[in-house]
Order: C-alpha cells, then structure tokens, then sequence
C-alpha cells in the first residue's frame, strides 16, 4: 500500500522590513522553500524566522543559556516516518558577518545554514565526530544538488 505523503508547509518570518529587505536582496523566498525541500521528503511544518542581533541573543541565552547572538538554533518539535515540526531561528547580522570573514556570498551560506537547520529539525546532529561526518557529508550532497560548493573548504 503506497503512503499518503503530507504536505510540508514553510512559513517565512522576518523580524523587521530591513531584514525582510536584506534576505530578498540575496535570494527569493521560492529558492528558500526549494532549499528547505532538498533537504527532505518529509511532510510537516516549518517555520524559518531571520532576526536581529537583539532578538538572536535573546533566544540563545533563554533556550541555551548562552549569551549572545548564534547563527543558527532550531528547535524540532516532532519528527515521525513521514512528518517533521520545527521552528529554525537565523540571526542575519551573524550570518553576514560569518559569510564576509569566509569570504562567502551571503545567499551561499544562507543556503548552508538553511540546509544545516533543516537536518537539525531532522534528528542530525554534529556532537559527536562520526555524527558530524555524516552531516556534513549530507549536506556537501544536498548543496552540490542546489549548485553551491562545498561549505566546508578553506576553513
């Protein structure tokens, strides 16, 4: 009997209209969507909220208890055979500075760390050096599909 898959439904959040401006000046929010699908087949809901320095400091020290600002923190909510629930927090300024000190473009490592949030909600996980390996791997897979290169060279 075939699986009915669910649909996976991505909210775009933004927390002010000079982020919303500064993410569309480097990608769309279709090839978001489409980053987020190359990274599973998988049904569920996603919400990708970009915020500031404040508000991205603010999350990292009440859910992680460190204080400051990160590029990345997702927090998965239900992970099922054919269903996933998260929420994935983007900290812009972070990403763009991260991305001029690898002198990377910032829709390359938005792409990155779209897919790397992603895997998160998925149950990967780079604790550990095995973990890490797998993720990576997986996610120099999924860009090279996308067309980036891989994010991990000259680091």
């Amino acid at each position: 009997m075939k699986s009915i898959l669910t649909k996976l439904t991505i909210d775009l959040q933004y927390a002010s209209p000079t982020i919303e401006a500064t993410v569309s000046k480097a990608t769309s929010a279709a090839l978001i969507k489409k980053w987020v699908k190359a990274t599973t087949d998988h049904g569920g809901s996603l919400t990708l909220r970009f915020v500031n320095a404040a508000e991205g400091k603010k999350i990292n020290l009440a859910f992680r208890k460190k204080d400051y600002a990160t590029n990345v923190l997702t927090f998965p909510y239900e992970l099922s055979n054919n269903s996933f629930s998260a929420d994935i927090i983007f900290c812009l300024p972070v990403i763009q500075k991260e991305a001029k000190e690898q002198s990377k473009s910032l829709k390359a490592h938005l792409a990155h760390l779209i897919v790397h949030g992603c895997l998160h909600a998925q149950a990967y996980d780079h604790e550990i050096k095995k973990d890490a390996e797998k993720m990576e791997a997986l996610e120099i897979k999924i860009l090279h599909q996308l067309g980036f290169t891989n994010p991990y060279l000259d680091q």
